[in-house]
């Protein structure tokens, strides 16, 4: 049994996880970014730095052999910050990256939340104009939508953060109480109008009732709030047919502390699942973890969330253009012959047989049972150079000559026919 908030992975559930990660490299390649990684295990003080010593109590820390003091990574930004700064002058900016870590948080496991998590992320390096957050944010939409969801699926919520920063100067906020007042807008839609009261309450500043005061700024829906960036971003979103996908939400500000413009998060439409992705730009981060000026923003997406939204849309891996064949032996004197048809199959398709001496009918049977769409026999018609090819679907067989390839070309032949067929059903599907 895996340790609570940690996930097995059956083959099926592989198979839906690679998809999603197929997808979302599909389109990061297609937006110009290139992957990148990191170690799995990094130095403490690379988050502590990041975010302040309280991260550490949501981190799997520990002191290694060397007497080190490191932690499993809870995110990638400060991995990603650690590479840039160390060799920032061998790339042309604006950097385009994006990765796909496992990441690790010791917290309370809950729905859409674990312990460990995939989370594709996607970050911008140096470029500072508005424009690299609506291709950012682009991206974001377009990830969603390759899986099939649209603009009555999610919604993209942006905010920005220099508006709240001149919130906080307003009404006479403590840079030291930065951090909580972030935190209570971040947290007030989900805790509602009285609690949100509470925190700010806590809070001191010039303003006797903050609470108020910041409530009657905003009401919480107050579209009429002015912020000349979100206005670029939204043109530029807007100008590239996405309108339908953003909503302007002060209410979203992300929680972290370094975001220090843009910042945006994507929800399922239903409200019935957390935050799907979120982000923003961080141009203070980099000089403050590594003494490199350079602009920053980005993204991430986790697994869970997006896994949850999409099985509850029923969505499925898509069916790849292969063909799984079983080479069935009749007769164990042929299988050195039936071993050679194995390799050279395998150039082209998936291919499955019995390791074990097995009755025809019960091989037959296993090919059925592993979803095999064809069968080739070798049986005594060896002798004659020829095997039998059959259609486990259409339950049809021919009887093809080894030479110049003929069971390649008959199992090729098959998978056109097949591919074929799914296309016509598929317009059929379409048709009103």
């Amino acid at each position: 049994m895996a340790l609570s908030g940690f996930r097995d992975f059956y083959p099926d559930d592989c198979a839906f996880r690679n998809a999603i990660f197929a997808k979302w490299r599909d389109v990061a390649h297609r937006y110009g970014f290139v992957e990148y990684d990191g170690p799995p295990l990094e130095p403490l003080d690379l988050f502590t730095k990041k975010s302040g010593p309280e991260i550490v109590g949501q981190l799997y820390n520990f002191k290694d052999k060397g007497d080190r003091d490191v932690a499993l990574r809870p995110e990638m930004t400060p991995t990603l910050a650690r590479l840039v700064t160390a060799r920032h002058k061998d790339f042309k900016k604006p950097l385009k990256w994006f990765s796909i870590p496992q990441v690790y948080r010791y917290e309370r496991p809950q729905k859409g939340r674990g312990r460990e998590h995939y989370q594709f992320n996607c970050d911008i390096i140096g470029e500072a104009s508005l424009e690299a957050d609506i291709e950012l944010i682009a991206l974001l939409i377009d990830t969603l939508r390759t899986f099939g969801l649209t603009e009555k699926d999610f919604v993209i919520r942006l905010s920005d953060r220099v508006f709240w920063s001149d919130v906080m100067k307003t009404y006479g906020v403590p840079d030291e109480q930065s951090y909580e007042f972030i935190q209570a807008i971040d947290k007030s839609e989900r805790e509602g109008k009285e609690k949100f009261a509470e925190r700010l309450s806590k809070i001191t500043s010039n303003t006797d009732n903050l609470a108020g005061q910041v409530s009657a700024t905003l009401d919480f829906s107050n579209d009429s709030v002015k912020s000349e960036r979100l206005d670029t971003v939204e043109a530029g979103l807007r100008a590239r047919g996405l309108g339908d996908y953003i909503k302007r939400d002060y209410t979203v500000v992300r929680g972290l502390a370094y975001y220090t413009g843009v910042v945006f998060e994507a929800f399922d439409r239903t409200g019935e699942f957390r935050a799907i992705a979120g982000g923003g730009r961080y141009d203070t981060l980099l000089k403050n973890l590594g003494n490199v000026d350079l602009p920053a923003l980005g993204f991430g997406m986790g697994d869970m969330v997006l896994g949850d939204l999409l099985k509850s849309r029923g969505w499925f891996p898509e069916k790849q253009d292969d063909l799984k064949v079983y080479v069935v032996i009749a007769d164990e004197a042929h299988r050195p012959a039936a071993m050679k048809l194995v390799q050279e199959i395998r150039e082209f398709h998936t291919v499955e047989y019995s390791f074990q001496p097995t009755k025809v009918g019960k091989q037959f049977q296993l090919a059925e049972e592993r979803g095999c769409q064809a069968a080739v026999v070798v049986d005594a018609s060896l002798a004659n150079g020829m095997v039998s090819v059959k259609d486990l679907v259409k339950r049809e067989q021919q009887t093809v000559e080894i030479k110049n390839d003929g069971v390649l070309l008959a199992l090729g032949a098959m998978l056109l026919d097949q591919l074929d067929e799914d296309w016509n059903e598929g317009e059929d599907e379409e048709t009103p």
